[in-house]
Order: C-alpha cells, then sequence, then structure tokens
C-alpha cells in the first residue's frame, strides 16, 4: 500500500473515491456540503429520505455525482461531532477499510482534517490510520501449503489537507506511520514461527541477516562457553533441558555520536516455554511459542528507527533460550549464581524469564546506557491486573516512567505503572540464597514481584520493565502477535528525539 499527502480543495480531486464525515443530526461536514452544492443538493435529498443520518457507523457510497470530478464518494456517519473516541475511530476505519475493498478502487482520498476525534490531531490519526490498514490486510501463511488470497484491491491511500502549511506536517506523520507499520510486521511475522523453526539459532540468524542489510547495524552472539566465561549462570540454568543453545544476540545501532550513551532495549527471547521441570498443563503450553514476543519488539523497534534514521544510539540485547523439562533441566530448589554475583534459590522453574533477563541486564553495564528497557512476556497475571489493553510497567525511574506513559498515550499503545514498593520486595527473601526467584507462599500480585525481582539487577541504570504477557497476542478464535509495544516504544524514541 502507498500512503501519501495532498494539500487542496477536496471536492476538486480527481480520484477513484473520496472519503468524507457526515455528523449527527444530518450534519455535512464542509466538503460533503460544498460537493452538495455542485451536485444539485444530491447529498441533503438523501439526508432528508434517511438514507444517511450522520450516526457513527453509517456508510453510504455513492457514484458517478453530477458535478463531482471524483468517481465515487463515500460518506461515514460519526456521530456527534467532536465525540468520536480513539476505540471508536479505530473500528470506524476498520468498517471503512472494508467497504473500501469492495468498491473496486485503487486509490481512495481521505478528508484527514474533517474527522474529528476527541484530543487528536491530523498526526496522530494519519499514524493510526497507516497502522490500521497494515493490520487489516495482514495474513501470515508462511506455513500453509494452500494460502487463501486476500482481496487487496486498493493500492494508494491519500491523505488530503487544507494548505501547503500543513502538508509538512503530515508527511511527517505518514513517514513514521509507515515506519510503525513496518516495524510492527516484523515483529508479528517473527512472533508468529512456530517454535520447531524459531530457535535461538534462528534468532540469530536474522540478526546476522539483519545487520547485513542495514550498514549502521552491527551483531554480535555470544555462545553458551562465552556466557558460562561470564558467570551467566542463572541465565544458563533455564537452557539445561533443551537440545538447542542459547544465544545473546546484541544489535547496536549507531545514529549519533560515539560518546552518545545508548538506549538500550532487552527483549526477553524464549522460543518455546514449557515450564521446564515446573511443567505446566497442556491448555496453558498454547501460546508458548510467543514468549520470545520481546525479542521480537527489539528487531521491530530497531526496523523503524533505521527506516526515520533517528539520530540516537540504540543497543537491543536479547536473551534467547528455550525452557524444556528433563533429565539435565534445572530442578526447584537449584540455587545458581547469576552474573552480577548474586545467588538465586529458583523454585519454579516456569518462573524463567526473569532468570534469563537478570544476567541480559547485568551485561547491559557495560554499554553505560542512558536507559535500560525490558520487554517481557513475563507473568500471565498482568492479563489479570490489566486486561488486554495497557501494558505493564515498573521502572526505578520517575521521568522514565512518565516518559513511556506519555509515550503510551501519543501512540495508543497504552501502559499503566505498578509499584515496586519494599514490601513485594521482602517476598523475594530466601533462606539458602540471596533471592529466590518467586515467593516461598504466595502473597498475589505476581506481575510486581516478578518486577522486583529483575529490579535488583537494574540498579546502575535507569530502567523499566514492560510486561507485555497480556498484550503482545491475541487468543481464542483469532489467535497470532499484535506487534505490541513496538508504536509505544517508537514514540518513545521519537519524543526522545523532539527534546534533543
Amino acid at each position: 500500500m502507498e500512503f501519501s499527502v495532498k494539500s487542496g480543495q477536496p471536492e476538486k480531486q480527481k480520484t477513484h473515491l473520496l472519503i468524507v464525515p457526515i455528523y449527527e443530526p444530518r450534519r455535512l461536514s464542509p466538503t460533503a456540503e460544498k460537493i452538495n452544492v455542485a451536485s444539485n443538493s444530491v447529498i441533503s435529498n438523501l439526508v432528508r429520505k434517511g438514507d444517511l443520518e450522520g450516526k457513527y457507523g453509517q456508510m453510504l457510497l455513492l457514484q458517478n455525482i453530477e458535478g463531482f470530478p471524483a468517481e465515487r464518494l463515500l460518506l461515514v456517519g460519526c456521530g456527534q461531532i467532536s465525540e468520536m473516541q480513539e476505540s471508536q475511530f479505530r473500528d470506524l476505519i476498520f468498517k471503512m477499510i472494508a467497504t473500501l475493498n469492495d468498491t473496486n478502487s485503487l486509490e481512495a482520498i481521505f478528508c484527514i482534517n474533517e474527522f474529528h476525534v476527541k484530543n487528536k490531531d491530523n498526526s496522530w490519526k494519519i499514524r493510526q490510520i497507516i497502522q490500521w490498514i497494515h493490520t487489516a490486510f495482514y495474513r501470515f501463511d508462511d506455513f500453509k501449503s494452500k494460502k487463501e488470497p486476500v482481496r487487496k484491491i486498493l493500492r494508494r491511500f491519500i491523505f488530503i489537507v487544507p494548505t501547503k502549511r500543513d502538508h509538512t506536517v503530515a508527511e511527517r506523520a505518514v513517514n513514521e506511520g509507515v515506519a510503525i507499520a513496518q516495524g510492527i510486521e516484523l515483529t508479528k511475522n517473527l512472533a508468529n514461527v512456530p517454535p520447531n523453526i524459531c530457535t535461538p539459532s534462528f534468532l540469530a540468524d536474522k540478526a546476522k541477516k539483519f545487520a547485513k542489510e542495514h550498514a549502521k547495524v552491527n551483531v554480535a552472539v555470544l555462545e553458551e562457553k562465552d556466557m558460562a566465561a561470564l558467570g551467566m549462570g542463572s541465565l544458563l540454568s533455564v537452557t539445561q533441558g533443551s537440545n538447542f543453545p542459547a544465544k545473546l544476540i546484541t544489535l547496536e545501532y549507531r545514529g549519533a555520536r560515539k560518546d552518545v550513551k545508548p538506549i538500550v532495549f532487552v527483549g526477553k527471547g524464549i522460543t518455546f516455554d514449557t515450564g521446564g521441570n515446573s511443567i505446566k498443563i497442556p491448555p496453558h503450553m498454547i501460546g508458548m511459542k510467543y514468549d520470545m514476543c520481546g525479542a521480537a519488539t527489539v528487531f521491530g523497534v530497531l526496523e523503524a528507527a533505521l527506516h526515520l534514521e533517528l539520530p540516537l544510539n540504540i543497543i537491543s540485547v536479547i536473551p534467547s533460550c528455550e525452557n524444556m523439562p528433563g533429565p539435565n533441566a534445572t530442578r526447584p530448589e537449584d540455587i545458581v549464581t547469576s552474573m552480577s554475583g548474586l545467588t538465586i534459590e529458583i523454585l519454579n522453574t516456569d518462573a524463567e524469564g526473569r532468570l534469563i533477563l537478570a544476567d541480559a541486564l547485568t551485561y547491559c553495564e557495560r554499554f553505560h546506557p542512558d536507559a535500560v528497557i525490558d520487554i517481557a512476556t513475563l507473568t500471565g497475571a498482568c492479563q489479570l491486573a490489566l486486561g488486554p489493553y495497557a501494558s505493564g510497567l515498573m521502572s526505578n525511574n520517575d521521568q522514565l516512567a512518565h516518559d513511556l506513559s506519555q509515550a503510551g498515550f501519543d501512540s495508543s499503545d497504552k501502559v499503566w505503572q505498578l509499584p515496586l514498593w519494599d514490601e513485594y520486595h521482602d517476598a523475594l527473601k530466601s533462606d539458602f540464597a540471596d533471592i529466590a526467584n518467586v515467593p516461598v507462599a504466595d502473597i498475589g500480585a505476581r506481575t510486581i514481584v516478578a518486577g522486583c525481582f529483575l529490579a535488583k539487577f537494574a540498579q546502575k541504570f535507569p530502567w523499566a520493565h514492560l510486561d507485555v504477557a497480556n498484550t503482545a497476542t491475541l487468543y481464542g478464535s483469532k489467535r497470532g502477535a499484535t506487534g505490541r509495544p513496538v508504536a509505544l516504544l517508537v514514540q518513545y524514541l521519537l519524543n526522545r528525539c523532539k527534546a534533543l
């Protein structure tokens, strides 16, 4: 799909299809009013007859209107003006896309200025529409022997703005929207690969290929012997039951001077999680190929950053392994020594994500980071706490937490901050080691307790943890990766660039 911006008068555009809103009660937008005048009241006559009243979700397609150069006109009911919420706008756009695809139009022009969403500007609307169009047409059928054809007639989507002064801002929004959409698509594609294909070595090979394709990216892959030499006993404890060797992958993008401290993203890369010797019951293993969505996310964020040529230094660290049961697998009550020197009593081998992230966070110290953000499908409890709408956020730095929260609202990829109070840290005390990976007695608050565990390995830099177990995937009849929180993290980077 090609996206572009045009400035001018919408009613004078010669195109396959023009999209304009109608509001309640039977209120024509400025462009609809001009078309109505030029066509001898075609629209107002239809409105008077009740064909369209402007109610939210109504759509009416008109063709070959006299005095109007476009081949088709799509009137979209938007309800009360200035009262449409984000979620309503999203659902409206999805419905509009389905309607457009049935018109056989190759091109559509969208009057972005006349669609009003509460507290949102044109840039937000443009970026969201691009992401939603990509979502509507996304398919992952790489492993189907017979691929179902996807009806994609629409080829060009044009946002029209009133003046040339609006043009530059809208073009920037298009560029950002395309970059984010491409990053989300890469994340989805990686996450949806089956676990017999997507192994730690598969991710390492993807990282090497990624670096070859992008001159500004360097890659390094640590093998298990390298991790052992660094003292990564916590990470290596997770991979002991697997036949696939663990990998610690680092991708470095240098978009700023060498002396500028990097932003480091750490993506959890458990390519399949059985729970290890604390094995999950079978229904809970469905979807465990998605335990590497954090790793997939950092690929997607870096892809978008490269597309936008952001003037930042960005490092992606991906600890990757499988969590499998077996005679060599870690047992509950084993004690291991992490790279930081802290000893960990492993009371539950299904709390493995925090074990690989612990060593990865310590590894990040060598980069002298400005900030470290880890992304992980860490706890199913996050679904109970926040549902599918907001990712969990925990941080040891108020400014970083604020910046991520703001980026969440700016991008509509929201987060909600949870506390890291001392009382929760106390739950991780062990009688035999420095720390336990889960509480001896379950106190609840499992998402927070997991964050407290990670915080102990992130004391030397500003750090935030995003628990995306509830937002990175869809379950039920429509399984698949969502690509979250790519939009959030790219927005965070964009906001950082604005502050430079």
